[in-house]
C-alpha cells in the first residue's frame, strides 16, 4: 500500500508546472459544478504566461465560479458549453461564449469522435484509495471520454470530494500529473422558497403516485417538492442532478427504487450539486449510482422506468400548453434541448407523466398564464408532450383535451384576478366559444380546501373536489352515460340533450349560494367524473335544496351516501340548518341514501313525489 501511495505522490506537481505544459490553441476540458477543478482553473485565469493564449475551455455546464466573465472578455480564453444557464447565459448573449446545441446523451459521442476535440483534461478527483483507484466524485458527465481523448490528463485531488460509486473509478496511473487542491468544492446552498411556490410543489406532489420514478433539477420548486413527497412509498430516482432535496427524500424512507428497470435498487445520476452535508452523505454511499450522461439522459433508458414523472419549472405557460422556460444567470432548471430527453423518456414510460409547474404570477405581480407565449425566449413548443400544467391553484390536465378544453382548464388555475381577461382574450382569439360564461366572484371563492379520497366497495378509489368550469366536457359525458331512468329521477323529465349552453351554466357555480362536489376515478390530476352532488341555498331560510347523481356503473357502492354526508358537513359549516329534496317515490335508491344519513327526515308524499325535509339538529 505504501508503494502505491509513493507511486502516485511522485506525480504531484504545482499548478504552475501543469500550466507550463499548455500550448496556445489547445482545448481544455473542465469538470462541472461541485467537481470543477477550482485550483487549476483559478491559476489558469490568473496567469499571464505567454503560452496561455487563444485557449478553448470546454465545460458541459458552466455552474462554478472559477471561470470569470472578465477573463473571457480578455479574449485569452474562449468558453464552449452545452448549457446556456447559470454563468454562461449572459456571455452567450454577448457573443463571448460559444453554445453547442446538442442533446446531452449525444455529447459523449461528439467527444469520442473528436467532433469536439479535447487536448487537455482537468478533472477533480477524490484521494486515491489503498489500491490506487480514485473516484470522479460529484460529476461523471463525460470526464472519462474526455480523458481518453486528451494528450494531457491532470487530476486535482480534493480531500473534500466524495468517493462515489458507479462509473467513477479511475486508476491513478491514468493521470499524467496530479495537483493538490487548495480550494473547497463549489457548493450549492438550498434555494429560498416562498409560500406560493410551496403550494405549487404540494400540488405537484399530489399527482405523483407511489412507485413513480423522478428526475430532479436544482431550485426552490424541487426543494419544496421533496418535503411534500415524504409520505409516498417506493419512489425511484433517475435524475441528472442529485441534490440536498433528493438526499432528504431518500433519508425519509420514501425512495426504494424497487420498481425501476434501470439500476434497480439505486438512485441514478450524473451530477451532485449541493451542500457539504450532501457530499459527506454521498461518500461511499452504495445507494447512489453515478453514470455518464449518455446513460442518464438517454430517453430509452429513462422511459424503461414505469411511471416516470418529468417535472419542469416554467416561466410562462399559454392556453394551448406551450411554455417558456426560465433563462438567464442562475438558471439551473434546463432548457428545451436538455429537457427533451426527459420529455421523450416520460412519453415512452408506461404511465409516464410530464408536468410544467409555475406560480400563477411572477414576483412582479404579472400573470404567468397567458393566451400565448409568443415572444418569450427559451420556449418549449411541443405542447402535445405536456400532460399537466400546475400552479398554486391546482392542476390542469391537458392530455387528450382539445385546445378549447385546455384553455378552460388553464384558466381555472390562473390567478383569480387574471381569469376574466384570459376568458375575453380567448374569446377574441376564437379559442373559447363566444357565449362562454365566466363568474368573476366564483374565481375568488372557489373552495380549494374541499379535497378527499375514499375507497368504496369493490376497491373503487374516488377523489372528491369542488366542481370547476373546465369540468364541462366530463359532466356532459357523465350525462350521456346515464340511463333514461337515471335522467328522469334527476330532472323529473326525459331530458335528451345537454349542449354547451346548458352544461356551462351548470358547471359555472356561484359559490356564495351553491356548493357542488364531483367524484373522479383514474390517475391523480386526471380521471373521469363519475358523480356529482350539490346543494343550493334557499334565499328565504337557512335550508338548501340538495341533489345527487352517480354514474350507473358506480351505483350501490356507497358513493351517494358518502357525498350526502360530505355535503351536510359543508352545509353546516356554511350556516345551513338543513336540506330539502324532492324524490320520486319510485326512486328507492335515493330514499335509502337519505335514510342512511345520521339525521332525522320528514317525508311528505304528494303526486308520487316525496318532499323531504332534513333538519341537521
Amino acid at each position: 500500500m505504501n508503494e502505491i501511495k509513493k507511486t502516485w505522490e511522485e506525480r504531484i506537481v504545482s499548478p504552475d508546472k501543469v500550466l507550463e505544459k499548455i500550448e496556445p490553441g489547445m482545448s481544455i476540458f473542465l469538470g462541472t459544478g461541485v467537481a470543477e477543478p477550482r485550483t487549476l482553473v483559478k491559476h489558469l485565469m490568473a496567469s499571464d504566461a505567454s503560452n496561455l493564449e487563444d485557449l478553448e475551455l470546454i465545460q458541459l455546464v458552466s455552474f462554478g465560479d472559477a471561470i470569470s466573465v472578465e477573463a473571457i472578455r480578455s479574449r485569452k480564453y474562449r468558453l464552449k458549453t452545452f448549457f446556456s444557464g447559470w454563468v454562461a447565459s449572459e456571455a452567450i448573449t454577448e457573443g463571448r461564449v460559444d453554445l453547442i446545441p446538442s442533446r446531452f446523451a449525444r455529447i459523449p459521442r461528439l467527444i469520442q469522435s473528436r467532433q469536439v476535440p479535447v487536448d487537455v483534461a482537468f478533472v477533480q478527483i477524490a484521494p486515491p484509495n489503498e489500491v490506487g483507484y480514485c473516484s470522479l466524485g460529484a460529476a461523471v458527465d463525460v470526464a472519462r471520454q474526455a480523458m481518453e481523448q486528451a494528450s494531457l490528463v491532470v487530476g486535482e485531488i480534493n480531500p473534500l470530494a466524495p468517493f462515489t460509486y458507479g462509473d467513477t473509478f479511475i486508476p491513478v496511473s491514468d493521470f499524467d500529473m496530479l495537483v493538490h487542491s487548495s480550494e473547497p468544492p463549489f457548493y450549492f446552498p438550498c434555494v429560498f422558497q416562498d409560500e406560493v411556490l410551496d403550494r405549487v410543489a404540494a400540488n405537484v406532489a399530489s399527482v405523483i403516485e407511489d412507485g413513480s420514478c423522478l428526475a430532479f433539477f436544482v431550485g426552490p420548486l424541487f426543494e419544496a417538492m421533496s418535503r411534500h413527497l415524504t409520505h409516498k412509498r417506493h419512489l425511484g430516482v433517475h435524475s441528472p442532478f442529485f441534490t440536498d432535496a433528493l438526499m432528504n427524500l431518500v433519508k425519509s424512507g420514501s425512495v426504494s427504487n424497487r420498481f425501476k428497470e434501470i439500476f434497480r435498487g439505486k438512485c441514478l445520476t450524473s451530477y451532485a450539486l449541493g451542500s457539504p452535508e450532501l457530499m459527506t452523505w454521498l461518500h461511499r454511499n452504495p445507494l447512489v449510482e453515478f453514470q455518464s450522461i449518455d446513460r442518464v439522459f438517454d430517453p430509452i433508458q429513462i422511459g424503461s422506468n414505469p411511471r416516470f414523472v418529468a417535472v419542469f419549472p416554467a416561466r410562462k405557460a399559454d392556453l394551448s400548453g406551450r411554455a417558456a422556460f426560465p433563462s438567464g444567470k442562475g438558471n439551473l432548471s434546463g432548457v428545451p434541448s436538455e429537457d427533451a430527453s426527459f420529455f421523450n423518456g416520460a412519453e415512452i414510460s408506461e404511465r409516464g407523466l410530464t408536468i410544467f409547474a409555475l406560480p400563477s404570477r411572477n414576483k412582479g405581480g404579472e400573470p404567468n398564464i397567458l393566451v400565448s407565449v409568443k415572444g418569450f425566449p427559451n420556449q418549449f413548443t411541443m405542447r402535445e408532450a405536456v400532460d399537466m400544467v400546475i400552479t398554486e391553484y391546482g392542476e390542469a390536465n391537458l392530455a387528450g383535451r382539445t385546445v378549447r378544453e385546455r384553455a378552460q382548464a388553464l384558466i381555472d388555475i390562473a390567478h383569480p384576478d387574471d381569469r376574466m381577461k384570459l376568458v375575453e382574450q380567448a374569446k377574441a382569439e376564437n379559442i373559447l366559444y363566444p357565449d362562454q360564461i365566466f363568474l368573476a366572484d366564483s374565481a375568488h371563492f372557489y373552495p380549494a380546501d374541499i379535497e378527499a379520497r375514499e375507497t368504496f366497495k369493490g376497491g373503487a378509489e374516488v377523489r372528491f373536489r369542488a366542481i370547476r368550469p373546465s369540468d364541462e366536457e366530463e359532466m356532459r359525458r357523465l350525462f350521456y352515460r346515464f340511463s333514461d331512468e337515471a335522467v328522469y329521477y334527476r330532472y323529473f323529465t326525459p331530458v335528451r340533450t345537454m349542449p354547451h349552453a346548458k352544461m356551462q351554466e351548470y358547471v359555472n357555480v356561484d359559490y356564495n349560494r351553491v356548493m357542488s362536489v364531483v367524484g373522479l376515478v383514474g390517475e391523480p390530476g386526471q380521471g373521469n367524473v363519475i358523480a356529482e352532488a350539490r346543494f343550493v341555498r334557499d334565499p328565504h331560510r337557512p335550508y338548501a335544496d340538495v341533489a345527487f347523481v352517480v354514474d350507473d356503473q358506480y351505483q350501490g357502492m356507497g358513493i351517494a351516501t358518502y357525498l350526502c354526508n360530505m355535503l351536510m358537513q359543508l352545509a353546516r359549516v356554511r350556516g345551513m340548518q338543513g336540506f330539502r329534496a324532492d324524490v320520486l317515490s319510485s326512486n328507492k335508491g335515493m330514499m335509502k341514501v337519505f335514510e342512511k344519513a345520521d339525521v332525522r327526515m320528514k317525508a311528505n308524499l304528494e303526486h308520487g313525489v316525496y318532499e323531504l325535509t332534513i333538519p341537521f339538529d
